[in-house]
C-alpha cells in the first residue's frame, strides 16, 4: 500500500494544493450560485407579485429576474470565484457567460423533455426531479467546467508573470 508523503501534499503545485484550489473554486462557485438563486427568486416574486408595472406578467418578470441573476453571477464569479484565473475584456466574457448559461438551461430543459415527453412521466415529482435535480445538476457541472475553460481560462506562468510586471509598472507611473 502506498501512502502520500505529507511534504508532497504541501508542495506548491502538488496534488494536494491542486485539489484544495479546486475545492475552493467549487465552494465559491456554489456560494455565488446560491446568491444568484436568491436574486432570481426574490426579484421574480417582487416583480410578478408586487404592485409594480409587472404585476400579473410572470414571464416578463422571470426573464428580467434571470437576466439580473446571471449578471450578478458573472460578477461574483469574475471577481471572487475565478479572480485568480485569466481575464479578457468584459465585452467578450459577459456574452459568452450568457451563451453558456443558455446551454446549461438547454440541458435542464432537455432532461425535462426526455422525462416528460419521451418517457411519459407526467407527475409534478417527475418533472421536478428531471428539471430541477438532474437537469440543474448537469447544467451546474457544465457551467463550472465551461466557465473555467472558456470564460475565465487558466493563465500560464509566463502570462501571469507578464501581467504582474505590467501591474507593477503601472503602479510606478
Amino acid at each position: 500500500m502506498t501512502s502520500v508523503r505529507p511534504e508532497v501534499m504541501a508542495e506548491p503545485g502538488g496534488l494536494g494544493e491542486t485539489i484544495a484550489a479546486l475545492f475552493r473554486e467549487i465552494a465559491k462557485f456554489g456560494v455565488v450560485g446560491l446568491g444568484s438563486l436568491v436574486v432570481d427568486i426574490g426579484l421574480f416574486n417582487y416583480l410578478a407579485f408586487g404592485h409594480g408595472a409587472l404585476h400579473g406578467k410572470p414571464i416578463t418578470a422571470k426573464a428580467i429576474s434571470v437576466a439580473v441573476a446571471t449578471i450578478a453571477a458573472y460578477f461574483g464569479n469574475r471577481y471572487w470565484t475565478f479572480r485568480h484565473r485569466g481575464r479578457t475584456h468584459i465585452a467578450r466574457e459577459l456574452p459568452l457567460f450568457f451563451v453558456l448559461n443558455a446551454v446549461a438551461m438547454g440541458i435542464s430543459l432537455g432532461c425535462l423533455w426526455l422525462s416528460h415527453y419521451a418517457l411519459g412521466m407526467h407527475s409534478a415529482l417527475a418533472d421536478n426531479i428531471s428539471a430541477n435535480v438532474i437537469g440543474l445538476g448537469l447544467g451546474t457541472l457544465f457551467r463550472f467546467w465551461s466557465y473555467r475553460r472558456w470564460v475565465f481560462p487558466a493563465v500560464s506562468d509566463d502570462a501571469a508573470d507578464l501581467e504582474a510586471a505590467e501591474r507593477d509598472a503601472a503602479t510606478l507611473i
